[in-house]
């Protein structure tokens, strides 16, 4: 067999005679090597592929490991800020505690305008220079804190019980009734409005038309005014000698932490805010910091 092979860069035209042993076995061998080098090409290329996916599937299980530490150290260091978070409302608590005390053991002292003022903040200063604080160290500071305020505490109390001579001061004791209307759900075991069951009811429940004022049972000062969980809108006076009373479900408070109001001053308006079926007030009394059945101060005529 013969094959006659024409391109330019020949000057003429050649002929291969396949019948010539030393032709077919050059041509046979040149094939051979054409194949042979097309093959180690692609062996060297799918090998070459096959160490940048390994490195690829390396870096990948290398990144994977970092944000899973990633997302564990934020899930750590979220738990660290709500612990503190929590420690610091205790605190504001206690805080909000002491200064309606001691306001109003200013007030019953009959201390200077200005002696004590419990609505601003001492003034500090100094000239050394900060740094961060570590979280060990801030939570250690709290607990001292809280230790300070609880020992605090005991101490305006004892003042307290000194200045009263031991005896009940009648415009700090709870009496009449808070909101126009009728009570509606009792002190104690009840259903739940909700169709939850039984429940323990830690007030009552005094059916008002939305709007209708709310004034406080006795004088003492606003320990705290704003929103707390299924409460919605809350007042919380604190009288002293041990009692406080609690307004909430109200569709406006009027009254902010930290003033001193007077018996049967309007301190709100009736509701039905946070976890409530509708228009009402539900109305607390503590003694001591225990709730107590308020309708026993209820029929109480004030003086």
């Amino acid at each position: 067999m013969n094959v006659i092979i024409a391109a330019k860069f020949l000057r003429a035209p050649k002929k291969l005679a396949f019948d010539d042993p030393k032709v077919a076995g050059v041509t046979l061998g040149a094939i051979a090597l054409v194949l042979a080098t097309a093959f180690g090409i692609g062996y060297m290329a799918r090998g070459a592929n096959g160490a940048a996916l390994e490195e690829i599937a390396r870096l990948q299980s290398e990144m994977a490991a970092q944000q899973v530490a990633l997302d564990q150290a934020r899930e750590e260091a979220q738990r660290e800020v709500n612990a503190i978070a929590a420690r610091v409302g205790e605190l504001q608590a206690q805080a909000n505690r002491l200064n309606a005390l001691g306001a109003r053991l200013t007030r019953v002292g009959k201390l200077k305008d200005g002696e004590f003022n419990f609505n601003e903040l001492p003034g500090q200063g100094g000239s050394e220079s900060a740094s961060d604080v570590p979280s060990g160290d801030l939570l250690s500071s709290l607990d001292s804190l809280q230790l300070q305020f609880a020992h605090s505490g005991r101490q305006l109390s004892v003042l307290e019980s000194l200045l009263f001579d031991q005896k009940l001061d009648s415009k700090g004791t709870p009496a009449g009734m808070p909101a126009p209307g009728y009570i509606s759900s009792g002190y104690g075991g009840r259903t739940d409005p909700f169709g939850r069951g039984r429940a323990h009811h830690m007030g009552i429940d005094i059916d008002s038309n939305s709007g209708d004022p709310i004034t406080a049972a006795a004088e003492g000062v606003v320990s705290f005014s704003g929103v707390r969980s299924g409460y919605g809108n809350v007042v919380e006076i604190d009288h002293g000698n041990g009692y406080t009373t609690l307004y909430a479900h109200n569709s406006a408070n009027l009254v902010r932490a930290g003033d001193v109001v007077r018996a049967g001053q309007l301190i709100g308006k009736v509701g039905s805010t946070g976890r409530s079926t509708g228009s009402h007030l539900h109305f607390e009394v503590m003694l001591n910091g225990r709730q107590v059945n308020p309708r026993q101060y209820l029929a109480k005529a004030r003086g």
